[in-house]
């Protein structure tokens, strides 16, 4: 695709030579795009030609046609289209039987903001969906950053037309790979801008945030991108524009330089609200676009939990500390990338070069989370959701602009969910060898078997059959045949024969019609036996197709502020459905947990928590066994200290999700046991925490003397040269392009005295650089790892945070997986906050598994994710090395690899077994015990007041605003760092860093207890500010 060509417009815009709709019409509403535009491409397009030559000639007064419809040929137009229209669906049907043995379905286009029949109309799919569940489909999963990332820039890589990003952040300067230092291509505008050269077509939807409340900055991410390449369009949304007369008013002018805190905002009347955040209908814009979405060429897609931005990429071990005096490129976290939003949050992020995170001082925050990457009919739903989101965002803000990079996206789909190919704009055909004839899994042949997670019943419906579809997932045929003719300037004409002959030479146009039709049955005939050959390829290796395939069904929130649409919940149904059906067991890891149990929780409205205890008291009542394991963040919100006015977002989330748990007289555990049971014997509650070193030791010492540059000037240095513009200047005194070429003077010169360091014992080669790997499979005993002192202690280098938890994915059974960007509370749950997406995955692939003690008959996705995930937690993993991928890197086409029968996965395989809940227990008590004594993290069961909050944390951590005396007005500096070992827990000097590391050996995995007596005292979210209607919609 040239740069300078219009992009094709059935796969980005309006039709060939048609205007337009107006601003309040959609294409599926105007009889120009529909009524006779329902065949799409050639024979559509040479019906539309013909049929306006017929009406012109018949003039104003021409009568409706006979069938009493629009749209329908008539006179010479109707011979000509149907013996055409009849030649190609013919075919078609007959394709489609030796493809499936199932009847053709018929195809429909997306190209305004919703499509335009009833295919994704949600009162006829499960869950209330705009999508049906979809057989054939081939699916992955990626715990963490680093492998998902990968696969993305592999992909990226591969793209040949099309790249379509929906993210609630990007950040232009992220890294797929590390570190950046060995991989300087893989930064994503440098992916972007390569692939937009290529003549791909870049589209991206990032969240417009309120400026005052986030720093996202997503204008930076705009106009970063746009600026690389006229094929890149970036759409923000919404616009947070106040009503005319609030624009009238003084709120604007107050509002410029607010920074709008949880506090500010909790004080703020209503109306400052309105003008801080815009309105849409009456409907104030608290809310934001949270999917996590990618789809490359139409056919790979990638979605989940995690975003293309800063703070998301991590390893299985989640490293935080990245200090590396012995060789600075080592450095996996540049700039902004190291960070932890407890102590900093990422500030001025358009200024690449503005870190002020110490990171000799202060560890990052590691970051837990899961996406999956998949393939097959699902795609095209997720392309619908893509493309109606686009262009309800160009009509309500773009359209007007009139800017050639930006315009309307259309693309065909049918019900079985084909891919329909659309023609190359330049006419060629491309080699496709970046997209392989196959990629079904090469699983052996399983039946299909219906699982009970599929007989949903809507409450306000009839129970009615599931839609499925009905054909195989191909890869779209070269391009090139299409059959579009292209005239002597190269452009296409959307039917044959570009000259208006009018209508005199009916007979040649019935020649050419007959000719054409034949070329076209030459054409199948030769396509079929190629697709006849794959088919047999790929039966003799793969076994057959239905039985490859995954069924999947994408559900999602939305509504007319986010999407243009009537309010769909159907994330939320089929959370509700899943617990409600499960047999034996739920695993739910979330960001959040806010939910309601009934109708006495308001302002929470989803009643995810009452399937919880309905499900639980049944298994009580009947006397099973039914368990549910809950891993949420430990502060969720990025607090600092929670006692500051900062605080009060945290807070309020905290006592909302204290009220959905265990407090308040209406809470899951309350519910429970007010039925007589004992709420801990089925639902237990868990938080993630890691421990590091960060290497301040001798060898940095050195490093500096011996270079005369301190390692924070030569890091500063490396920073601001791996976060470079992409379109900066970069030439070498050779005139070849090179990637560093800042001010490196003391970078270099640092690097120089670094490598002529001792090794000391591997603190001054790297090896000990962190310690991370010591709480995992394998790794070293921290009792046994050196230490030489240099600028600190060893005792002071020892760091611990909690590990975020930002995964969205709930497991039932080992049978059924939800996974996706929705958090467990009604912002993505209740479909008209945040606008969600999810997939739930159904494998039908067997595998021999145990539950309670007794064999049970898994899926291989659901069983290796949740087994993956529990050994993590556990540290039944190896470390992770991110410079050694294997399949699990892969984008989708290359299975997950997983050691089934290994002694680790058989710990981990009946989530029900008691030495299972045994070993999951005490690995989660023993670690916080541990956490506790060396770290006195909060929140923490020891604390159940704020004068308890005050001994148990500030008094270490807290910077002091009076002398020794009580009098003296002064600050002085916290006993210890955030994050750091509280040493007097321990005996003075060598001693009491042995102690330590004893007590840091009995850590095992990032598992620890969440504390559900934390403040229990207290109202935590008050502390003298009262939540408002801010604080209760915005928080839940």
């Amino acid at each position: 695709m040239s740069q300078g060509n219009r992009e094709d417009h059935l796969a980005y815009g309006d039709y060939h030579d048609q205007p337009l709709p107006s601003n309040n019409q959609t294409y599926y509403e105007d009889d120009q795009y529909n009524g006779e535009g329902g065949e799409r491409g050639l024979i559509g397009d040479t019906y539309r030609k013909y049929r306006k030559r017929a009406s012109g000639q018949a003039g104003p007064g021409n009568v409706p046609p006979p069938n009493g419809g629009p749209g329908q040929p008539t006179g010479l137009v109707s011979s000509l289209f149907n013996t055409l229209h009849g030649a190609v669906h013919g075919l078609g049907s007959e394709l489609q039987q030796k493809v499936s043995g199932r009847p053709s379905s018929s195809s429909h286009a997306h190209s305004g903001s919703q499509c335009d029949n009833n295919m994704h109309n949600p009162s006829q799919n499960r869950y209330g969906s705009f999508a049906a569940q979809r057989n054939n489909n081939d699916i992955k999963w990626y715990v963490d950053g680093c492998g998902y990332m990968w696969a993305v820039s592999r992909a990226l890589e591969q793209a040949r037309e099309s790249i379509w990003i929906l993210d609630w952040w990007l950040s232009p300067e992220l890294y797929l790979r590390r570190p950046p230092a060995k991989f300087e291509q893989y930064r994503i505008d440098r992916m972007l801008q390569a692939a937009a050269q290529r003549g791909v077509r870049v589209n991206i939807i990032v969240y417009k945030e309120v400026t005052q409340a986030l720093t996202l900055c997503s204008s930076h991410t705009k106009h970063a991108l746009e600026k690389l390449h006229p094929n890149i369009a970036v759409f923000r949304h919404p616009d947070h524009l106040p009503d005319a007369q609030t624009l009238q008013s003084s709120f604007i002018s107050s509002l410029q330089n607010l920074s709008l805190s949880a506090k500010t905002a909790a004080s703020l009347p209503l109306d400052a609200l309105q003008a801080a955040y815009g309105m849409n209908d009456d409907v104030i814009l608290y809310w934001a676009h949270h999917e996590k979405l990618c789809i490359v060429d139409g056919r790979t897609a990638f979605m989940g939990g995690l975003d293309l931005c800063y703070g998301r990429w991590d390893l299985n071990q989640h490293p935080t500390a990245d200090c590396h005096p012995s060789n600075i490129d080592d450095t996996v976290f540049p700039g902004q990338e190291y960070n932890n939003a407890r102590v900093l949050d990422f500030q001025d992020v358009s200024h690449w070069q503005n870190n002020q995170l110490d990171r000799t001082k202060n560890s990052r925050m590691g970051w837990s989370d899961i996406s999956v990457s998949l393939r097959g009919p699902v795609v095209e739903d997720l392309r619908a959701h893509f493309v109606e989101r686009w262009n309800f965002i160009y009509n309500e803000k773009y359209d007007v602009r009139k800017d050639v990079r930006y315009s309307r996206l259309t693309f065909n789909q049918n019900e079985a969910g084909s891919y329909q190919p659309r023609p190359s704009s330049s006419g060629s055909s491309r080699p496709d060898s970046a997209h392989p004839q196959q990629y079904y899994p090469g699983a052996a042949s399983q039946p299909q078997t219906t699982q009970p997670y599929q007989q949903y019943q809507r409450s306000s419906s009839p129970y009615r059959q599931d839609h499925q579809g009905s054909g195989e997932y191909l890869d779209p045929p070269p391009q090139s045949a299409r059959g579009v003719d292209f005239d002597d300037n190269g452009s296409s004409a959307r039917g044959f024969g570009s000259s208006d002959h009018g209508g005199r030479h009916h007979h040649h146009v019935e020649q050419g019609i007959d000719q054409m039709a034949e070329a076209v049955r030459s054409r199948f005939n030769d396509g079929v036996q190629r697709i006849e050959d794959n088919f047999e390829h790929h039966g003799r290796l793969h076994g057959g197709f239905q039985d490859a395939g995954i069924p999947c069904q994408i559900v999602r929130s939305c509504s007319k502020w986010s999407h243009g649409v009537m309010t769909e919940q159907s994330i939320q149904n089929a959370y509700i459905d899943v617990i409600q059906r499960s047999q034996h067991f739920v695993y739910i890891e979330n960001q959040f947990f806010i939910t309601a149990t009934g109708d006495s929780q308001k302002p929470v409205r989803n009643k995810i928590g009452a399937a919880l205890v309905d499900r639980i008291l049944r298994a009580a009542r009947a006397g099973e066994k039914y368990k549910v394991i809950v891993i949420i963040p430990a502060v969720p919100g990025f607090a600092g200290d929670l006692k500051d006015d900062a605080s009060l977002g945290p807070r309020a989330i905290m006592e909302f999700q204290y009220f959905s748990i265990n407090r308040g007289g209406h809470s899951i555990m309350e519910m429970i046991a007010n039925a007589g049971f004992d709420p801990t014997q089925y639902i237990r509650f868990f938080n993630l925490r890691n421990y590091d070193r960060i290497n301040c030791s001798a060898s940095m010492r050195d490093a500096e003397k011996s270079s005369g540059v301190e390692f924070a000037t030569a890091q500063q240095q490396y920073n601001d040269a791996v976060e470079l513009p992409t379109d900066f200047p970069f030439q070498g005194d050779d005139g070849q392009s090179r990637g560093f070429t800042m001010n490196r003077q003391g970078y270099e010169h640092y690097q120089r005295g670094a490598q002529g360091m001792n090794a000391r014992q591997g603190l001054g080669s790297g090896r000990w650089d962190s310690v991370s790997e010591c709480y995992m499979l394998g790794g070293a005993d921290i009792r046994g790892v050196p230490w030489e002192n240099g600028n600190v202690s060893e005792i002071d280098a020892f760091v611990s945070e909690e590990l975020y938890v930002h995964s969205k994915v709930l497991i039932a059974d080992d049978r059924v997986v939800i996974c996706g960007s929705a958090n467990l509370n009604d912002r993505s749950q209740n479909g008209d906050h945040d606008s969600e997406i999810a997939i739930i995955v159904e494998d039908p692939t067997p595998i021999d598994s145990y539950m309670n003690g007794r064999p049970w008959r898994a899926t291989k996705f659901a069983a290796t994710l949740r087994r993956q995930l529990f050994r993590k937690h556990l540290g039944l993993l190896q470390a992770q090395d991110m410079q050694r991928p294997d399949a699990n890197f892969e984008p989708i086409g290359v299975p997950n690899i997983y050691d089934f029968g290994s002694n680790e996965d058989r710990l981990v395989i009946d989530p029900l077994s008691d030495q299972f809940i045994t070993l999951w227990n005490s690995r989660a008590y023993q670690n916080t015990v541990a956490f506790g004594r060396a770290f006195h993290p909060v929140p923490h069961d020891d604390v159940r007041t704020w004068k308890d909050y005050d001994t148990f944390y500030e008094s270490f951590f807290k910077k002091s605003e009076k002398g020794a005396d009580g009098k003296e007005e002064r600050t002085l500096p916290a006993r210890h760092e955030w994050g750091h070992v509280v040493a007097e827990n321990f005996s003075p000097g060598q001693r009491g860093v042995e102690e330590l590391k004893e007590l840091l050996s009995t850590i095992k995995g990032t598992l620890v207890e969440m504390p559900l007596l934390f403040l229990i005292k207290e109202d935590i979210a008050k502390e003298g500010v009262s939540l408002n209607a801010f604080t209760e919609e915005v928080y839940t």
